[in-house]
This record gives structure tokens, C-alpha cells and sequence, in this order.
């Protein structure tokens, strides 16, 4: 569906956005691109789309270069920006059905997948009001809608879940699964990694523009360490054993191998009664990955 073969995006006074990214999305397959804000996440997205022109290297969309032909990258994808949607003057039912129209769809069909979209999402009884007065999370699944009410074979989707309450985000990921279910193509940004990880088949990670891990979820969190958290007020000396430590007030989130497992036990139980022992997440990896996962990070 979509190949990225040595991407690079330098803008001006010599900000380089992206740096020789290697990607493949296949058919049924989503994608989930992790990184700090300014990572490149949302540059990448836009030079597949047909938005940035790429410094080097080279897109190929089913077969085909959306970079010398922007037109027909907007007809295969659809895509959801990270900036809200401007909806001044429209419903939610209305924008989204627009969408669908000018995308091909027959008003029929447009008009049932838009009042599908509405109840899976559950914003039905907002379908009618004028969009500019709802709030940020409401827009955030209008502008979804909008991207999914007439799918591309490739749905490229910039942070979606920004500002949805948690029962909405519940529904927005089994919205995005659906649309794999169907055979396209998801590309999705997203800061919610413990939700993603529910999600998304494939992860690539982010920093400076470069990818410094790809694979499954289970791939990157998979390994040989383990993650202790305790109730530790004031314990600032650490065992040989610990390979990494964050603080977060009284809590203290240490990383180590599986082997020292039993003196991580031991360690704890000598200091509180409020522990637990557990494999590292995506979100653990993730944080390793892009140099968050430090000693340094104790004090904090």
C-alpha cells in the first residue's frame, strides 16, 4: 500500500524533520507513529499526503508517486489533521455527509455511513447543533468522522483521540480497528500509547526525526526487564540492580532485568507494603527509546 524509502525533510535554517525513514503499510494493517512533540511524526504524514515536498528520497503509494501527482494521493487517502476542523456554520451531521459527498459517495450511502459514524461514536444527539459551539473532544470525532465516512485505501489519522473523554476514545479505537477490518491502510499519530497498544499491529518510533525502533507492540515491549513500582516516600539510594528509576512524588517506577526479579522483591517488601512487580508496557519502551528512562530522572 504505501512505501517510504530514505525520507528526508529539511526545512529552512537547516531544521531537519525527517532523516532517512524506512516505512511499509500493508492493506489491513495500522500503523502507529510514537514520538515527542517535533519528532516528525505530523511532516511525515503531510509529504505522503501530498502537502510537504520531500528534501529526498522517495513515496510510492500503490504504485504510484503522490509527490509528483498531489491529486491522486488526496483521492487514495484520507486524512485527519491534527489542527481542529473548521465546522463555523455546519452541524456534525452535515460536515461529515459534505465529506462523503465530495468524495464520491452517493447520497444514500453517505447519509447511512454518517448516521452509522454518529451512533459508533456516540455523539447522535449533537448531530444537529451547530458544530463551532461543541466542545474540543466532540470536534476531534466530528473531524474522524469526517475522515472515515468515505475512506481512502490509505486513512492517515494526526493524534484523533486528542481531548475525547475515555469512553469516547474506547469507541474511536474500535472505529479505527474497523476500518483495518475493512482492508484499508491506518496511519495513525498518537500520544495515548497504553490505549494504542490495544490497537495497532505495527509501531515505529520517533526521535529527531529518525526511527529508532519498529515492530510489533509485543516485539518492543518484550525483552528481559521487568518494572517495580512502590509507595517510597523519601528513598533516594538505589540497588545495584536497578536500571533505571523515575519519581513521581511518593512513587517510584524502577526498571530491572528479570533475573533480579526475587531481590527486587525482597528490596521492596524491606521498604513498603504498596508494590507491584510487572512485565515493561509499550509505553515503558517507548520511554527508553527515545531517553527517558534514566537514572537521572530519580529527582524529578
Amino acid at each position: 500500500m504505501l512505501h517510504i524509502e530514505s525520507l528526508t525533510k529539511v526545512y529552512r535554517r537547516g531544521v531537519r524533520a525527517n532523516d532517512g525513514i524506512d516505512l511499509d503499510v500493508r492493506a489491513g494493517q495500522v500503523v502507529g507513529l510514537l514520538g515527542h512533540n517535533g519528532a516528525g511524526k505530523t511532516t511525515l504524514l503531510g509529504q505522503v499526503v501530498g502537502l510537504i515536498r520531500p528534501t529526498a528520497g522517495r513515496i510510492t503509494l500503490l504504485g504510484r508517486d503522490p509527490v509528483g501527482d498531489p491529486a491522486y494521493a488526496r483521492r487514495v487517502c484520507s486524512f485527519q489533521p491534527q489542527a481542529q476542523a473548521p465546522l463555523t456554520g455546519v452541524t456534525p451531521r452535515q460536515a461529515i455527509a459534505m465529506v462523503g459527498r465530495i468524495r464520491g459517495g452517493s447520497r444514500v450511502d453517505i447519509d447511512r455511513r454518517t448516521a452509522d459514524l454518529l451512533a459508533a461514536l456516540d455523539i447522535e444527539k449533537w448531530a444537529d447543533s451547530p458544530a463551532e459551539r461543541l466542545s474540543g473532544g466532540v470536534r476531534r470525532l466530528i473531524a474522524f468522522g469526517m475522515a472515515a465516512v468515505a475512506p481512502g485505501r490509505l486513512v492517515m489519522l494526526d493524534e484523533p483521540t486528542n481531548d475525547v473523554d475515555p469512553v469516547r476514545r474506547r469507541l474511536l479505537w474500535t472505529r479505527i480497528r474497523a476500518l483495518a477490518a475493512d482492508g484499508h491502510a491506518v496511519v495513525l499519530v498518537t500520544h495515548n500509547i497504553s490505549e494504542a497498544e490495544r490497537t495497532i499491529d505495527h509501531v515505529v518510533v520517533l526521535d529527531d526525526g529518525r526511527v529508532v525502533a519498529a515492530g510489533s507492540p509485543t516485539t518492543l515491549a518484550a525483552g528481559s526487564e521487568m518494572k517495580l513500582e512502590i509507595t517510597a516516600p523519601g528513598e533516594d539510594s538505589l540497588p545495584r540492580w536497578a536500571r533505571a528509576a523515575r519519581r513521581q512524588g511518593d512513587r517510584l517506577t524502577v526498571t530491572l532485568a528479570k533475573a533480579d526479579a526475587g531481590l527486587a522483591v525482597d528490596w521492596a517488601r524491606s521498604r513498603s507494603s504498596t508494590f507491584s512487580l510487572q512485565p515493561t508496557s509499550l509505553e515503558d519502551a517507548y520511554v527508553g527509546l527515545t531517553g527517558g528512562g534514566s537514572r537521572a530522572h530519580l529527582a524529578a
